[in-house]
């Protein structure tokens, strides 16, 4: 199939365009929202290609992968063609609801001719998706290796943004396990946090994606303290590097982590008090961290995410 999907996530992407398929990307001078082309910092396929408007329109496609709502307008302003009706599309919808939890509307509620596929059961839960069919095909991530070292005595999370999106991302929640035990904080624009958090100076890091896993991967131990997001990518990649998690008790992660590889709570203190006995127990973090590694594989490899998004496109574009 030729499928065209705008790059929007790009972890995300990383794992959809590993598939058997080609994949479309559209891109336009200066790489801006409307299309930034091949991921500069990932390494995609060559099934990966880039088109630009008018290659799009004289080369056609079978599919549209849809993620954002602009883009219904940006797929009809290029190619002449309406999602849904003149082409087969679906709508995937990365994140939990930004408005009230359980009553916010989806911008597709009123199409039944767009399936909306959820990236969680638990958004698939709180979204009122109206008419629209929905699917739910979980995150899916490359296996980045057994990194795992727990050497640096430190507990490291990876928070994007952490002060644009402080209370979402938890970034409180990270300061202040951070005053209790050594912590380390990966991920973009994380030296603003120096100017809120000083004892942090030294240990922000801003790093390229293989060299960030290597680097977090020598910490004791991984923190994901975030409050209401969808689940979080790095938190996946964190338990294939064979770390052991520290979680807060939100969205999806509690059954995304269970009993065994993990510790997860909706109590600061009692992942304080864990990060605490693994960094006194190394021998027990690295076997928690061991059957975390195990969990990710099993439940969120690349071959299962795969298999369930080959199902789901050829039967939308039959």
């Amino acid at each position: 199939m030729r499928i065209l999907v705008w790059h929007v996530h790009g972890s995300w992407m990383t794992s959809f365009v590993a598939g058997p398929d080609t994949y479309l990307i559209p891109v336009v001078p200066g790489r801006g929202p409307q299309g930034r082309g091949r991921a500069q910092t990932w390494d995609w396929p060559a099934a990966a290609v880039e088109v630009t408007r008018g290659q799009l329109r004289d080369d056609g496609f079978d599919v549209v992968v849809l993620q954002r709502p602009e883009e219904l307008d940006l797929l009809e302003q290029w190619t002449g063609l309406r999602a849904g009706r003149d082409v087969p599309a679906v709508y995937v919808e990365h994140n939990t609801p930004r408005g009230p939890a359980v009553e916010t509307v989806h911008p597709l509620a009123g199409r039944d001719d767009i399936p909306v596929v959820h990236v969680t059961a638990f958004n698939a839960l709180v979204w009122d998706t109206g008419v629209a069919p929905t699917w739910v095909v979980e995150h899916g991530v490359p296996d980045p290796g057994h990194r795992y070292t727990g050497e640096t005595e430190r507990v490291g999370a990876v928070v994007n943004e952490p002060v644009r999106r402080w209370r979402v991302a938890g970034t409180d929640l990270l300061l202040r396990l951070g005053a209790q035990v050594p912590l380390s904080v990966f991920g973009m624009q994380t030296g603003a946090l120096a100017a809120r958090a000083p004892a942090l100076t030294g240990h922000l890091h801003d790093l390229g994606q293989d060299e960030m896993h290597t680097a977090l991967a020598t910490h004791r131990a991984y923190l994901h303290p975030y409050r209401w997001t969808s689940l979080g990518l790095a938190l996946l990649e964190a338990m294939t590097l064979g770390m052991p998690v520290l979680v807060v008790a939100a969205t999806a992660a509690p059954e995304a982590v269970p009993p065994g590889t993990g510790v997860v709570s909706s109590r600061p203190e009692v992942l304080a008090a864990a990060a605490r006995r693994w960094l006194a127990d190394p021998a027990e973090a690295r076997e928690v961290g061991a059957a975390a590694r195990r969990h990710a594989l099993d439940t969120f490899g690349l071959d299962r995410f795969l298999a369930d998004w080959q199902r789901l496109l050829k039967e939308v574009a039959r």
